[in-house]
């Protein structure tokens, strides 16, 4: 009897401490450099399976699964895009995220091409 009682106080005790108020798949941040990709490669078929819409926010990452969004940072000027990954990339070295045209206008980054930034997942998609 003592057993069980302290087992279920252990449990208890664990996820008082092992359980963040942050959700899961929130916790997810990186940082790196983003470039951005137009009107180029319009109706090219993503990774995903969609049409390229330079005009969509919507971005290329190596790993995040597919409809997983995601706030872009720009950590040059503090601008913010939400997006959302349909495409795999970018395949440059030292990059880590290629946004839509559509996002890079909105973090102000057209003109520079690259900037530093940090990203944060705000909801993890489903699709690999």
């Amino acid at each position: 009897m003592y057993g069980s009682t302290a087992i279920v106080v252990l449990l208890f005790s664990f996820c008082l401490t092992g359980c963040h108020s942050i959700p899961r798949d929130r916790m997810n941040v990186e940082t790196g450099k983003a470039c951005w990709y137009g009107d180029k490669y319009r109706g090219k078929l993503t990774a995903s399976g969609e049409p390229f819409n330079p005009d969509a926010f919507t971005a290329a990452h190596r790993k995040l699964p597919f409809d997983t969004i995601v706030v872009v940072k720009n950590l040059k000027n503090g601008k913010n895009a939400k997006v959302r990954i349909n495409d795999r990339g970018p395949f440059v070295s030292g990059r880590t995220i290629d946004v839509s045209k559509a996002a890079a206008r909105e973090l102000d980054m057209i003109r520079e091409g690259v900037v530093p930034v940090r990203i944060e997942v705000v909801r993890l998609g489903r699709r690999k």
